[in-house]
């Protein structure tokens, strides 16, 4: 378990604790948004399918991919 904050830009991730996930399940952690004060993560598969997260949003980084 970490932080949307604590990782870097390009890590991947999911957001439940899944070993081996398929690719529609794993996101990439962006850019952080100044105006909305959120990080910007898109999922790996699907690039304009993008949320934005607060930075202790915890998030899952020990998965198979």
């Amino acid at each position: 378990m970490i932080t949307i904050k604590d990782l870097k830009k390009g890590d991947f991730f999911t957001l439940t604790d899944i070993e081996c996930p398929k690719e529609s399940q794993v996101y990439v952690r962006g850019d952080y948004d100044r105006e909305t004060k959120k990080y910007e993560c898109h999922k790996w598969a699907d690039v304009c399918s993008t949320r934005y997260f607060k930075g202790d949003k915890v998030v899952y980084t020990n998965l198979i991919f």
